[in-house]
């Protein structure tokens, strides 16, 4: 893993976080994407090198809507940068992780991702992104 990439935020609104997010980091949202396989709606805001991704479910049955129904709004992933997604995700099965996709996907911001299971990293959700125009082998 080279750095954390992001910090995705369960949010109910990205309008009205992105708002306090803005006035917060003193930043706009650079990015708005839909990723409809995951039924989310994205912003990305920049500070400094870091990123914070927000997420806004755009249906009930959404990851993001079962997250907030849950535990609330908040602090839902961290998400760390890798080189090669693949080869990742076999380190970290052979490491006894459990991840939740078999196959590395298509994400927001031009990223192919794979989520880490929380009951083996303390609870924490774990992403792995890799720049989709890095990634060899994915066809879409």
């Amino acid at each position: 893993m080279e750095k954390i990439e992001h910090i995705g935020i369960a949010v109910n609104s990205i309008q009205s976080a992105g708002n306090i997010y803005e006035k917060l980091l003193n930043t706009t949202i650079y990015k708005t994407e839909e990723v409809a396989s995951e039924n989310v709606l994205t912003a990305f805001l920049q500070c400094g090198p870091n990123k914070i991704e927000l997420l806004e479910a755009t249906s009930e049955g959404s990851p993001i809507a079962r997250f907030i129904a849950k535990k609330g709004e908040g602090i839902h992933h961290i998400a760390f940068e890798v080189t090669d997604i693949r080869a990742e995700m076999q380190r970290l099965k052979n490491e006894g992780f459990i991840l939740l996709n078999d196959e590395p996907k298509r994400g927001a911001d031009n990223k192919l991702v794979c989520f880490v299971h929380p009951k083996g990293t303390n609870g924490v959700l774990v992403e792995l992104c890799e720049e989709l125009s890095n990634a060899t082998g994915f066809s879409l």
